[in-house]
């Protein structure tokens, strides 16, 4: 909300509700605790949230993979040596 008279202007703050606020901080907790026991779920959380923030925004999200997925196709085959 905007305040303002001849000299004077200031914008007041809105109030946070500390229910609404416990609320959510306990559902982050819970959620946590069920996505813990399970990495492929935070995974797929992930690609998901991605998912909604491209869609959101039209843009375009780079991000790296761990150099392990590529691991088994680097390596060098043993018989191409000989």
């Amino acid at each position: 909300m905007r305040i303002s008279s001849p000299g004077l202007a200031f914008e007041i703050a809105p109030s946070i509700d500390p229910q609404g606020e416990f609320e959510a901080s306990t559902k982050l907790r819970e959620a946590a605790k069920a996505i813990s026991g399970y990495p492929q779920a935070l995974q797929l959380r992930f690609l998901q949230t991605m998912t909604e923030v491209a869609a959101e925004n039209n843009s375009t999200i780079v991000f790296p993979l761990p150099i392990d997925l590529f691991k088994h196709f680097l390596q060098e085959d043993p018989k191409k040596r000989q």
